[in-house]
């Protein structure tokens, strides 16, 4: 280092030292951020996403093929409610504090407590709009229920880029060749 006067002269091999110093020091400091951001959900919360799975596997049950949570279809939700589905954040938060609403009301627990065959009534109730509970009033548990169906049936019928749709199950289940897809696939195995 030269000291001229009252400023400090670096030589470009100390400065090139110093830089290279800052720039790991600020890639660290990125992937310790990208660490600790790698949350399994965007948006839902553990309970929520739970409870919302449950929902999407009533939908698309598993049998002879793979169902709703087996092709990830929770994860395409999530994904979309941090994008193109934000609008309809607070209609899904609402709407599952509703299921369990219902289910409390008919069977005195909640959704995820339930037996299949219980949750399958909860089902019925908000697919005819006759499920029970005060967030009904607020919102129509029918336009919920329309709401979640869609939102699986893209989930698990759409392309594997998007999050749904893991390992291409609805398109084995059909017979379906697997189409050319640019870009990746964006579901996690969790």
């Amino acid at each position: 280092m030269n000291r001229t006067g009252s400023g400090i002269r670096l030589s470009r091999r100390d400065f090139l030292a110093g830089a290279g110093l800052g720039t790991g020091m600020l890639l660290m400091g990125w992937g310790c951020a990208q660490r600790s951001a790698a949350q399994p959900w965007q948006v839902l919360t553990d309970p929520e996403a739970r409870l919302l799975e449950a929902m999407t596997e009533q939908i698309i049950p598993a049998d002879q093929d793979p169902g709703a949570r087996d092709a990830g279809c929770i994860h395409f939700i999530d994904r979309q409610l941090a994008g193109f589905y934000r609008t309809h954040v607070e209609t899904y938060r609402q709407g599952l504090i509703g299921v369990d609403q219902t289910s409390q009301v008919l069977y005195g627990k909640d959704f995820l407590a339930c037996a299949w065959d219980e949750q399958t009534e909860v089902m019925k109730r908000l697919e005819s709009g006759q499920a029970q509970g005060a967030i009904w009033q607020e919102i129509s548990s029918r336009q919920f229920f329309n709401l979640v169906r869609d939102h699986t049936m893209q989930a698990f019928y759409g392309s594997p880029r998007h999050g749904g749709n893991r390992h291409y199950v609805s398109y084995r289940m059909l017979g379906l060749d697997y189409p050319q897809i640019v870009g990746q696939n964006r579901y996690r195995d969790i």
